[in-house]
């Protein structure tokens, strides 16, 4: 599960900076605040990747999904690309929990 949520997370972390260098163009939003908060979700990106396989870290990439997703009142496109985003995540979750059941059961087979 560990690999599969990693890489959605990387995959967020560019998205989230890429939807910074639009949000400096088309939003009213301070450019101070915009990259503080951008730069606090990307690097937030990257240390779940460490917490991931820990309690409360799935939980915690599901409370960045919604942040992404709310993101879309800023760059409207958000909306769209945090919803995928949010399959993603659920995809990473849902079938990196079965690899690592299956994984653990050839361990006991073998």
């Amino acid at each position: 599960m560990r690999t599969l949520c990693s890489a959605t997370l990387l995959g967020e972390f560019l998205i989230v900076g890429l939807a910074g260098l639009v949000a400096s163009r088309l939003t009213d939003v301070s450019p101070v605040t915009l990259w503080v908060v951008c730069g606090a979700v990307m690097a937030l990106c990257v240390l779940l990747c460490g917490v991931v396989g820990r309690p409360g870290g799935v939980a915690l990439g599901w409370a960045l999904q919604v942040g992404l997703i709310l993101s879309g009142f800023l760059v409207p496109i958000m909306f769209f690309l945090g919803a995928c985003f949010a399959g993603l995540w659920w995809a990473s979750v849902h079938f990196g929990r079965r690899i690592d059941e299956l994984k653990a059961a050839h361990a006991a087979a073998s």
